[in-house]
């Protein structure tokens, strides 16, 4: 059975920083690709940021390229997304996402297989 925990939401202002931290056990989790997502209210879960299984490539929604940066340790079994200069627009659920396409890695919700609980992420103005 795997299990996603996410952790390191919260409140910040406007130009501040967070680093959310996945972790992961129950599967080979260094043969998957990882992603992360976001929610707000009354919209539809978004692709954020992804990387494969080696930690070597990464993809990134337009909206965060240059403030975001996701990035893993396969021997702590954990995937991070550090986020920098959040703007309100930013404020959401966050959901880190576990697909078996761990070479190619993917955009696409239904491509991943399992998910964590999320975590909030608010940003004030």
């Amino acid at each position: 059975q795997v299990q996603l925990v996410e952790s390191g939401g919260g409140l910040v202002q406007a130009g501040g920083s967070l680093r959310l931290s996945c972790a992961a056990s129950g599967r080979a989790f260094s043969t998957y690709a990882m992603g992360w997502f976001r929610q707000a209210p009354g919209k539809e879960r978004e692709f954020v940021a992804a990387i494969r299984w080696s930690g070597g490539n990464t993809d990134y929604t337009d909206s965060v390229k240059g403030r975001f940066t996701i990035s893993r340790d396969n021997a702590e079994n954990t995937v991070y997304l550090q986020m920098n200069s959040l703007k309100p627009e930013d404020t959401a659920v966050y959901y880190c996402a576990m697909s078996p396409k761990g070479y190619s890695g993917s955009y696409y919700i239904h491509d991943y297989d399992y998910w964590g609980q999320g975590t909030q992420v608010t940003v004030s103005s």
